[in-house]
């Protein structure tokens, strides 16, 4: 009876290495790959290029590899037990790093029936990380980006998003990134907000700033970025023009928009009562969501509701009550929006919406409650998170200060200390 070879991996962007380990599997006898799903690789570093399907079927047809199985988490330990290798086959380049620890519960589930673990030379020069990264520099296509978004939500445990509102700014959401203990961070969508957008044109948040100017920063931030795109539509307009920016934000490769049930002309929702909030009425909103759902092309693209009635202090039962009935008309998701800061009027929302018989994933623009933790947010049942304005907001006091040092100091000298080179800029935007 031939031995059982178990072999890990995630095999986004198939290259030499990869085979070379399937090799050396296949020399000791059936390959079995565990194929990590796209939530267990999104656990830790990006989502990967190619959903978990695709990855299976490139696998199952190279030669040598027996059958493809999914593995489900980082930990091998679950799939070993279940088939009971003789063999596992890793590169030897996590003896040392953030699988370390992976490596030996992988050697002390094999001792308990006597597996062994075989260890290859890591193929020097090849990187997933930096193909990823080169595939990344070519950019994406429409097609790619609209549907990026459903995955994500379908992958992680939270989707974090983040404001740009000009090539610049997309470009930081496009690269931050933070590593700590081998947990690759970074925002996974960016969030084209309307009030940043009128902000940074210098005009207000009212639905001034026309669908053609809002297109011209859309596609500024298209042009330099790969990650899913969630539009900000306001409330939409009336529902005949809004099927019309449905077909226009899909078409580009946006994977969503959001529209408010707010009528007339439009305040900032963070103005609370200070200002008139107006809700449209609850069929009137249902009837444009189905009619963009009746409009759009493709499944991807995203329809997602947004209830202000907490913002127009209508009360949590009119808040949940919309929340059916958008669901029923075809919204794909719903954002819930609240002024207060201490996020109870959110945890009660989400504490009744649990008992919803039918649910969609649920949104969250936590400007006013942005002492809660994200942790805290996926607890609550929060699919996607939008820092909504931070980066414009961060800009401009930098920027003001910069400017009233030149004045005070009648030079630049003292300004340019908390400013990056002019090399820098320029590396940014070369990068």
């Amino acid at each position: 009876m031939p031995k059982t070879v178990y072999v890990g991996m995630s095999a986004d962007l198939i290259h030499p290495g990869h085979i070379n380990i399937l090799n050396t599997a296949a020399e000791y006898g059936e390959v079995v790959v565990g194929l990590l799903t796209d939530k267990a690789i999104a656990s830790y570093k990006r989502l990967p290029s190619l959903p978990y399907e695709h990855r299976k079927q490139i696998i199952e047809n190279i030669k040598g590899v027996s059958r493809v199985i999914a593995q489900e988490t980082l930990d091998y330990v679950t799939n070993l037990e279940l088939i009971r290798p003789d063999y596992v086959v890793h590169g030897d380049d996590w003896k040392t790093g953030p699988q370390k620890e992976t490596r030996a519960r992988v050697i002390a589930a094999l001792k308990s029936w006597g597996g062994e673990l075989i260890e290859p030379k890591y193929t020097e020069g090849l990187s997933s990380t930096a193909l990823n990264k080169a595939v990344k520099e070519i950019g994406t296509t429409p097609g790619i980006r609209l549907g990026k978004l459903r995955r994500l939500i379908e992958s992680k445990a939270i989707v974090r998003a983040l404001e740009a509102h000009n090539g610049l700014s997309g470009l930081i959401v496009e690269h931050a990134q933070v590593r700590e203990n081998g947990i690759l961070d970074e925002f996974d969508a960016i969030w084209l907000s309307s009030l940043t957008d009128s902000t940074a044109k210098g005009r207000p948040d009212i639905e001034f700033v026309d669908r053609t100017s809002r297109a011209r920063t859309l596609n500024d931030v298209l042009d330099v970025t790969t990650k899913p795109i969630i539009y900000d539509g306001d409330t939409g307009g009336i529902t005949e023009h809004f099927t019309k920016m449905v077909r226009s934000l899909e078409r580009l490769g946006v994977s969503a928009v959001i529209i408010e049930d707010k009528q007339g002309l439009k305040q900032n929702s963070l103005h609370g009562t200070d200002r008139p909030q107006i809700l449209l009425e609850q069929e009137a909103m249902c009837d444009k969501i189905h009619a963009g759902k009746q409009a759009q092309v493709t499944s991807e693209f995203m329809i997602i509701a947004r209830i202000e009635s907490l913002i127009a202090k209508a009360g949590l039962d009119d808040a949940l009550e919309r929340a059916k009935a958008y669901i029923v008309a075809g919204a794909d998701a719903l954002m819930i929006h609240s002024k207060e800061s201490d996020a109870r009027e959110i945890r009660a929302f989400c504490d009744a919406y649990v008992e919803f018989e039918h649910q969609v994933p649920l949104v969250c623009v936590p400007s006013s409650y942005d002492a809660v933790y994200e942790q805290e947010l996926i607890d609550m049942g929060f699919n996607v998170v939008i820092y909504a304005n931070h980066l414009l907001r961060s800009a401009y006091p930098a920027m003001k200060s910069t400017a009233e040092n030149i004045l005070r100091h009648k030079r630049a000298h003292e300004a340019s200390q908390s400013c990056m080179t002019v090399q820098d800029i320029l590396n940014v935007i070369e990068d």
